[in-house]
């Protein structure tokens, strides 16, 4: 089995647009100037996936504080992750779909497992000029540790 490189630390990020949950165009060079939190999960309607989103949006005004973009990524659909964002109550945090061409952001940036069909869960971390400054993979089955994040934005 070839083992993917995942992005890494000191790159800069490619320029990316993707729809949010609500169809509307995110485009990452636009968010320059801030630091984003690209906190990738596997499938939406998923327990542990929910689980991830919903701290992301409870975090937000701590996100705000520290001059970050909090996104939530997956290969799911609109709208799929709109009924999805409005089952877990998101009204802030930008949910994107990476679904066409299927899984291309992730694919790019060595996050996609092609046996499954979706993304590794990840959490990237940009600079406020769209560098890479923290990268971690996580087990599918493991959430995220949203204090390490704070941390490191803090930091």
């Amino acid at each position: 089995m070839v083992k993917k490189k995942v992005v890494t630390v000191g790159r800069r990020m490619k320029d990316f647009s993707l729809p949010d949950q609500g169809g509307q165009q995110v485009r990452l060079s636009t968010l320059r100037g801030k630091k984003v939190l690209l906190s990738w999960h596997p499938l939406a309607w998923t327990p542990l996936c929910a689980e991830q989103m919903k701290t992301l949006e409870k975090n937000r005004r701590a996100f705000a504080r520290l001059n970050t973009v909090a996104l939530g990524l997956s290969v799911d659909t609109v709208p799929s992750k709109k009924a999805w964002a409005a089952a877990l109550k998101i009204k802030e945090t930008r949910l994107l779909c990476d679904f066409w061409p299927h899984g291309k952001v992730a694919k790019s940036l060595g996050l996609f497992r092609p046996i499954q069909g979706f993304s590794e869960r990840a959490n990237m971390i940009l600079d406020e000029t769209g560098k890479v400054v923290f990268v971690k993979v996580y087990p599918i089955k493991e959430l995220p540790d949203i204090t390490e994040i704070l941390t490191l934005l803090r930091a």
